[in-house]
């Protein structure tokens, strides 16, 4: 840990009573009244199939906002297999630059404790500098804790969070933030955006701002959003304070989707402050949308094939990483710049290296972990070297050796072993801390089908037995492979 800090084991609720019912009993019944008058109002809200990466939810009392939020997590009911939210929010209450999380113990709502993922938290914080934990942060910040009613209600209790809170008004940390952030998207995980839109314009301005503001995020385009900001600001809308209170959290996920393939916003529900009954004034308002972020479910196959440029760049990266490992020689930089900013960002890959047709070497990472240039650079070094079931190259056979590189896609969980296609399909069993994988192509070697392939894997590589895998967590990826003839 960075420093020694007191963390409470139980973070408890601050706004219960207040912004939403602190009985048990009455709050359920709220988020259900909540969610019925959503589904009214919207009664198509988007049931789409592709996976679901984020929600952005407003966060002020549940009578001035809580339609508009359920009518974000009303999705949920139909989404299977979220195991951890990142929760994350711009802080209200504490002046910092960086980014507080509270990495152990509990978040708790009158619909009971909420798990914090304290293995994921806890890396974040000792691994980037930019994390760090602030008491004063979290101690009466709203903006997350009104998020877990909601999730409770949809999700039940089998799934843990990560808070996280940004501070200050820097545009550089959201960017670093989303860096760190990028490869945990998708999978078993959610994000969830708290923020509120427009603060205190009168209400036909209020509608004005608001659908500029949610127009120039739906373009997933950081710099347009950051420009519609400035644009909001120097139309000098009479009492407007600020066009979006939570803009660096929404800035920190157009930083994590906006160089993805396949990304679609979808706007959802929108009201503000002075439409609500009783309380609603008119000349003072407060904005608020539901926006769902979807990656749209496409086959490895359907993604654009490498060019023949960036296999020959791809390959010549990991064959000079090589040499000047075995070699101790200077060769320059490695050919990062000429390649396409695709591989740049977080990928996993496997190097595999043949002497006279034979395999002298084969290492890599499936989690998405660094870019694709460095997990190339690193695990190519790794398989010449490092693999015990083989010598190491030696100078000698630099010239001999062939290059085979698996580009892969995040590992995806599956229920039943009747997803798995063999060939078209690596797999990877985990249980506790043994895990093991085979690459797409072991099954066209070997000829094995899906049940074959896991007993071997589990008991080969996994270290469980035959039937290890029965009892284990069974994920499945694609890879696109090229070979080193593909780029002579």
């Amino acid at each position: 840990m960075k420093s020694t800090v007191y963390i409470p084991a139980e973070r408890k609720p601050v706004v219960a009573g207040r912004f939403y019912p602190a009985s048990k009993k009455e709050l359920y019944k709220e988020i259900e009244e909540l969610d019925n008058s959503a589904s009214k109002l919207y009664p198509n809200i988007v049931k789409i199939e592709d996976e679901l990466l984020a929600l952005i939810s407003p966060h002020a009392g549940y009578v001035f906002s809580g339609i508009v939020a359920a009518s974000a997590f009303n999705i949920l009911r139909n989404k299977k297999g979220i195991k951890r939210v990142f929760l994350i929010g711009s802080s209200h209450y504490a002046w910092y630059e960086g980014v507080s999380i509270y990495f152990k113990g509990f978040y708790s709502t009158p619909l009971g404790k909420v798990e914090i993922d304290t293995e994921i938290a806890t890396e974040l914080l000792e691994l980037n500098a930019i994390f760090n934990f602030r008491l004063e942060a979290h101690a009466h910040e709203h903006s997350l804790e009104v998020q877990l009613p909601f999730l409770q209600y949809f999700l039940g209790s089998d799934f843990k969070i990560v808070p996280i809170l940004i501070g200050g008004q820097s545009v550089e940390i959201p960017k670093k933030v989303a860096n760190v952030l990028k490869p945990y998207l998708g999978g078993e995980n959610l994000f969830v955006i708290s923020s509120d839109l427009s603060h205190y314009p009168e209400y036909n301005n209020a509608l004005k701002v608001d659908k500029y503001t949610v127009d120039a995020i739906c373009t997933n385009k950081p710099e347009m959003f950051l420009e519609q900001l400035k644009e909001n600001e120097h139309h000098n809308y009479e009492n407007l304070s600020t066009s979006m209170c939570g803009w660096t959290s929404a800035l920190t996920l157009l930083y994590m989707t906006n160089q993805l393939k396949g990304i679609t916003f979808v706007p959802l529900l929108y009201q503000n402050s002075g439409e609500i009954p009783i309380y609603g004034d008119k000349s003072r308002v407060v904005g608020y949308q539901s926006i769902a972020v979807y990656r749209k479910n496409t086959s490895f196959e359907e993604e654009d094939t490498l060019a023949d440029y960036d296999k020959n760049q791809l390959i010549k990266l990991a064959r000079e990483s090589i040499s000047r490992k075995i070699t101790g020689s200077d060769m320059g930089e490695p050919p990062f710049a000429g390649l396409a900013q695709r591989y740049k960002n977080p990928q996993g890959a496997f190097v595999s290296i043949y002497v006279d047709d034979e395999l002298r070497g084969c290492i890599g990472r499936i989690e998405p972990s660094l870019s694709l240039y460095h997990t190339i650079e690193q695990t190519a070094v790794s398989a010449a070297t490092c693999d015990s079931r083989f010598s190491s190259i030696r100078p000698e056979e630099l010239d001999k050796m062939k290059i085979e590189i698996s580009i892969l896609t995040p590992p995806r969980k599956v229920s039943s072993i009747d997803e798995i296609i063999p060939g078209k399909h690596g797999i990877l069993i985990k249980k506790g801390a043994c895990s093991g994988t085979f690459l797409p192509q072991v099954a066209l070697r070997t000829g094995w089908n899906a049940e074959e392939m896991l007993e071997q894997c589990s008991e080969r590589k996994a270290g469980l037995g035959k039937n290890g895998w029965k009892e284990a967590d069974i994920y499945v990826y694609e890879a696109i492979i090229i070979s080193e003839k593909d780029s002579d």
